[in-house]
Order: structure tokens, then C-alpha cells, then sequence
């Protein structure tokens, strides 16, 4: 089998039966070694992988070379989720050169600091073309030497944020980023900043909630960042009604289907494409998001909540199986359209052209859309008391 297949069909073969490890057999059917999926999806990267070193010194090139790694891994027979993982691990390397590089060019900092990632990068899950939601947590200082340490950092964030947008992040339209002094503070004030937003439970005090709730530390003290997440549980057990006011306002996220199971037409103008990631991964995000915050899940990505919830019992194994496969076929569907978009000279976002799938692929979206809607209506009425 390892002669006759490629690695990326044997990962595939291992993830299709839930396997770990796969027997290796020689001509005459003995077992010569076991074949690890980590090894496997390795293997089928690693070449790839070689390349994007080859350009270590150009970080724009390297994410322009993204794209033909992820149709690359694709066309091995990788699934979209292993692709996206590695997209993300990729996406989080050229945070931490081109942080590196700007140190370098602004010297040592006066305190240390702590780089968070949020939003789809903090779970692990960002595609292709991800904006930029990022902040700072230096570490605590006397209040008297805040004109010097800000006035250190002030140029040096607004030299971070401006290169990841010319490596290909763009800035982020609501200035969720660290040269933003809102997400640029000491441990003590992101803990004040958490308290202040689970009391307020209104307008931008949800969203920016809502996107801080799935940081994770990209470089720096990650014990500092541990103890910021320890101090959110601890805050969410505390004040339920924080989770509750989220949950009625995710309660507005609809799936991309029509009254009469057709797909949603999201595109402005002539278009008719469906926003998957607004309608789709969102709202399944969010409600997965909501229950293990409120159980005290520490895991970031949604699939990984999902096992959780479901491990504790807070959702029953065969919906968190369906829910997961609806996840890596929104993931899929998605991956495969920007690099459609990009192939296409178009600039790859989140609308799909759900009429160009094959008949099989729309029916299977159709169920996994409905899966997604059922969830989060489910999830979101046990946090508000509404009828769904």
C-alpha cells in the first residue's frame, strides 16, 4: 500500500476509519511497520513545507505560496480540516517572523509582552485570507512610567499591524488589533477589561467578547495567558447573564438556506452566492463557543469543543459526530472556492457558488446546514428561554 498510494490518500484512509495507525505490508502481505496519521500528513506535507522554508526570507511570498500548498495537500487527498490546520500553523508562523522582525528593527521592548491571537486564528481555523484580529498584554508596570512604555509601543504595534497587512493580513475593519490601545494592555487591565464587558453585556461589549473568547497566545509568556483565561472562567461562572446576552445576540445568525431549502443568495448585485462563513461556520462557532465557555471547556477549536461537549454528556456522541462533519464540509467547501476565487483572479472571501457544486455535494450542504440551524437554535434558546 505505501508503494501504490500516495501519503495524502493514506491520511485520508486513516481519518475516514478514525484510525491512528495503519499496518504497513510488504509484497507478500507480512507487516513490516506501523504508519502513524501525524507521519502520514507529514510525509504528504513535508515537501511543501521544504518550499515554504526555501522562502523564509520573504514573508509575503510565503503566504502567496499558501494557496498552492493548500491545493497541493488538497489534490493528495488530505482532508479540508488537516489543510486548514496547516493553513492556520502557517498563518500563526508569519505572525511570529514578522514580530520577530519588527523587534528588530525597534529594539528591546521596556516590558515584556505577550502577542494574543482571536478570533479564526486563535481557534485554529483561519483560511486563506484572514484579517487581522490581534492585541497585546504586556506585562504589569507602575503608572508612572506609562508614557514611556506606551510611548514605545504606540510606533512599534502600528509597524507590526501595518507589515502583516503587506504580507497578506489585512487590517481589520473594526481595529481589533494591537496597535488599537483597546487591545493593547497589561495583564491587570485585560482582567478589568473582561470584568467591565461582562457587566456592560450591550452592543460592542458583546462582540468584542465575543472575539476575545477564542485568544490564545501566539508568542510570549503563555503562563501569563493562562492565567487571563482562568480569570474569564472564573468571571463566566460568576456572571452567567454575560453568556445569556451573547447568546441572544448570536440568536441572530441565520443559516444560509431559504424557507424552502434553497441556498441563500448573499451576494450583492447580480450574484447569487452564499456567505458559508456568516451562515454557515458562524453560527455553529458561536453556539459551540457559548457551551463550553459555560462548561468550562478551555479548548479553542470547534471541533475540539464539540468532543468535549460531547464527552461530558452536555451533547449527545451522534450529534457531535454530525456536527463535526458538517464543520469539515463547511471548512472544505469553503477552502475549495477561494482557491476557485484566486484561480479565477478574484480576491478569495467567504461567498460560495453553491449552483456550481454537483448535485450530491449541495444535498449533503443542504443536511449539514440544517444540522448547524437545529444546534445553534437549540443552543442559544437554553441560554435565552426562547422558544425555538
Amino acid at each position: 500500500y505505501a508503494k501504490s498510494e500516495g501519503h495524502g490518500a493514506m491520511e485520508a484512509l486513516l481519518r475516514q476509519h478514525g484510525l491512528r495507525h495503519l499496518p504497513v505490508l510488504d509484497e507478500a502481505g507480512h507487516c513490516v511497520g506501523m504508519l502513524h496519521r501525524a507521519e502520514a500528513l507529514a510525509a504528504a506535507s513535508g515537501g511543501l513545507l521544504a518550499h515554504l522554508e526555501a522562502l523564509s526570507g520573504d514573508v509575503a511570498a510565503i503566504k502567496a505560496a499558501q494557496a498552492g500548498i493548500a491545493r497541493a495537500l488538497l489534490a493528495e487527498g488530505l482532508s479540508a480540516e488537516s489543510v486548514v490546520r496547516l493553513v492556520n500553523g502557517i498563518n500563526l508562523d508569519l505572525h511570529r517572523r514578522i514580530l520577530a522582525e519588527t523587534l528588530a528593527d525597534h529594539g528591546t521592548a521596556p516590558v515584556a509582552f505577550t502577542l494574543l491571537v482571536m478570533g479564526s486564528l486563535g481557534r485554529g481555523e483561519s483560511l486563506l485570507t484572514p484579517d487581522q484580529d490581534n492585541g497585546l498584554m504586556l506585562a504589569d508596570y507602575p503608572d508612572e512610567d506609562h508614557a514611556t512604555v506606551d510611548g514605545w509601543f504606540r510606533p512599534f504595534t502600528e509597524d507590526f499591524n501595518q507589515r502583516l497587512a503587506d504580507a497578506g493580513f489585512p487590517l481589520c475593519p473594526g481595529g481589533i488589533m494591537a496597535r488599537n490601545p483597546l487591545w493593547r494592555k497589561t495583564a491587570r487591565q485585560w482582567r478589568d477589561q473582561m470584568a467591565y464587558w461582562s457587566n456592560r453585556r450591550a452592543g460592542a461589549a458583546l462582540l468584542f467578547g465575543d472575539i476575545v473568547f477564542d485568544f490564545r497566545p501566539a508568542q510570549g509568556d503563555t503562563a501569563t495567558a493562562a492565567a487571563l483565561r482562568q480569570y474569564l472562567a472564573a468571571l463566566l461562572a460568576a456572571r452567567p447573564a454575560w453568556l445569556a446576552a451573547m447568546a441572544a445576540q448570536n440568536g441572530s445568525l441565520p443559516v444560509g438556506l431559504t424557507l424552502f431549502g434553497g441556498f441563500a443568495d448573499d451576494e450583492p448585485g447580480p450574484g447569487n452566492r452564499t456567505d458559508l462563513k456568516l451562515h454557515g461556520l458562524m453560527p455553529l462557532v458561536a453556539a459551540a463557543r457559548l457551551l463550553a465557555l459555560r462548561d468550562g471547556i478551555t479548548a479553542t477549536g470547534t471541533a475540539a469543543r464539540l468532543a468535549a461537549l460531547a464527552a461530558r454528556g452536555s451533547i449527545g456522541m451522534r450529534e457531535a459526530q454530525a456536527l463535526q462533519a458538517a464543520f469539515g464540509l463547511l471548512l472544505d467547501v469553503l477552502l475549495r472556492q477561494q482557491l476557485a476565487d484566486l484561480a479565477a483572479g478574484r480576491r478569495p472571501g467567504s461567498l460560495v457558488e453553491t449552483a456550481s457544486l454537483p448535485k450530491a455535494r449541495r444535498q449533503e450542504l443542504r443536511e449539514a446546514l440544517r444540522a448547524v440551524r437545529s444546534f445553534s437554535r437549540m443552543s442559544f434558546a437554553g441560554f435565552t428561554g426562547e422558544v425555538w
